[in-house]
């Protein structure tokens, strides 16, 4: 029994048995990789062109070729229909999954799971559609579907006006898919921001140092998402900061502020950086971290206080319980 099942392995996957759309699609796969990691490729408008259907398409089918093998299950229409919205199904499901790991929702984890999944479905729908019978077994029906719609659209008993309409519907089909690409690949310049975060040590959105000691060091996560539409230098700049609060004039005061680091980071346009960052409380007295981001240069010095945090470009704080150190 097991050496049946050995060889039943073994023939499903071998050469002449491979299914020319699973196939086609695990190829898709691999190029939508090679175009998102390779230098100057993942340049290019074909890193969206190859990616685009790795998100919105091939999930959903693989999956669906998983589930029905057979080409009695169901019609190419529905296998297709099916495809999209499984696809939109699946994919915010895997990044779900990745928010409460310790991965995150970043581009190596979704890409490494994405194919983790389809290569999964495709090994699964191979197997499974080899077990049918021949005359059973689903084939893209490539040669009949273009056989069709030539019948369809180029028949002998068509007048020159219907073969004019047939041409001209080609041509807007064709136009329609070309103006759909090129708006995806080359969108509109929209509005122009920066992503400015913090994250816990584990890169999740919690966990932050809030209580600890002076002199102990800790670590937080900064983001920098750049989408400015140009490569923008980034400064960065840390402060411990003394800070109260007047509840008869409902103001508060900055008491002292100590510059604890200036980071300086370049990032391309549509990407983000994250930087590993540690820091340390000189002091007890000081109850706020605050992070401010200044985009190509930095104002002098000599603006402390509000008056710097005011002039930056994205702001952040932390509010901290300092103790000092035992012993």
């Amino acid at each position: 029994m097991p050496d049946d099942i050995y060889d039943t392995i073994t023939d499903a996957f071998s050469p002449e048995y491979l299914f020319k759309d699973l196939v086609a699609v695990f190829f898709w796969l691999i190029l939508a990789v090679v175009f998102i990691y390779v230098p100057f490729l993942n340049e290019t408008f074909l890193r969206v062109l190859f990616a685009l259907p790795v998100v919105l398409f091939i999930p959903g089918y693989s999956l669906i070729a998983a589930l029905f093998p057979s080409n009695e299950d169901i019609d190419g229409i529905e296998r297709t229909a099916l495809s999209f919205g499984l696809s939109i199904a699946v994919v915010p499901l895997i990044g779900l999954f990745l928010n409460y790991t310790p991965f995150g929702i970043r581009l190596d984890p979704i890409v490494i799971s994405l194919a983790i999944f389809t290569t999964a479905m495709l090994v699964i729908a191979q197997y499974r559609r080899f077990l049918q019978p021949e005359e059973k077994r689903f084939r893209l029906p490539l040669k009949e579907m273009i056989s069709e719609a030539n019948s369809e659209l180029f028949s002998k008993d068509q007048t020159k006006t219907d073969k004019i309409l047939s041409v001209v519907l080609i041509i807007s089909i064709i136009a329609a898919i070309a103006t759909t690409v090129f708006v995806i690949v080359v969108p509109k310049e929209g509005e122009k921001f920066t992503e400015f975060y913090i994250l816990g040590e584990k890169g999740m959105a919690a966990d932050y140092p809030t209580k600890f000691a002076a002199g102990e060091m800790q670590d937080l996560i900064i983001g920098v998402g750049n989408h400015e539409y140009r490569d923008v230098n980034y400064f960065i700049e840390t402060y411990a900061v003394s800070q109260v609060f007047d509840e008869k004039t409902n103001t508060s005061s900055v008491l002292g502020m100590v510059l604890l680091d200036r980071i300086t980071k370049t990032v391309s346009n549509n990407k983000t950086e994250e930087i590993l960052y540690q820091f340390e409380f000189p002091s007890s007295k000081y109850n706020k971290l605050q992070l401010l981001l200044f985009a190509d240069d930095c104002p002098p010095d000599d603006i402390t206080g509000f008056d710097r945090i005011n002039a930056s470009y994205r702001d952040l704080h932390l509010w901290v319980d300092v103790r000092e150190p035992l012993g």
